[in-house]
């Protein structure tokens, strides 16, 4: 068990508390406690590069703890009305389409590895800058006004243009 492990393991457990706090309506405490877990992504993978910490357990956990933040804060958002269904359902829809493809891929004796690419690096970002901007403008009371439905459309077409390119490189592996 190593430090950046321990690092996202702690994450993993900051996201039913950012959960709680948005049901109930603390702001300030989701948005901070959203920062602090983003904050801990970028130590742990900074302790696992530099000091050579690298695991594959951590090569699973990190990305598991990524979009567990991800997936729940959406869903929770949109439960509580503060952001559309769509757009839950287009970043919940890639996640189940990799995952699907995973699985099918072992049943069918042809194991896909999925390693981060280009386009999904940049939706990551999208989609968690765009969580810190609905929990921040809440906690801080700022009107986003037009900036929430343009970075809808940013987050949307990351999402979407990951998805393809995710099934685009499956489709190839299960061709070959």
């Amino acid at each position: 068990m190593t430090l950046p492990n321990l690092i996202t393991i702690a994450r993993l457990i900051l996201v039913p508390l950012v959960i709680v706090m948005i049901v109930n309506g603390r702001w300030d405490e989701a948005f901070f406690l959203f920062v602090a877990a983003g904050v801990s992504d970028a130590i742990d993978g900074f302790i696992a590069k530099r000091f050579d910490m690298k695991s594959e357990l951590g090569a699973y956990l990190d990305p598991l703890a990524d979009k567990a933040l991800i997936v729940s804060i959406y869903i929770t958002l949109a439960i509580v009305g503060i952001i559309p269904v769509w757009l839950v359902i287009v970043v919940v829809s890639r996640d189940l389409m990799i995952v699907a493809a995973v699985i099918l891929s072992w049943l069918m004796a042809r194991p896909v590895t999925i390693a981060p690419i280009i386009v999904s690096k940049l939706n990551t970002a999208a989609q968690l800058v765009f969580a810190a901007l609905v929990l921040g403008s809440k906690s801080f009371g700022i009107d986003a006004g037009a900036v929430m439905p343009a970075a809808q459309i940013v987050v949307a077409t990351l999402t979407l243009a990951s998805m393809g390119a995710y099934l685009a490189l499956w489709l190839r592996h299960m061709a070959t």
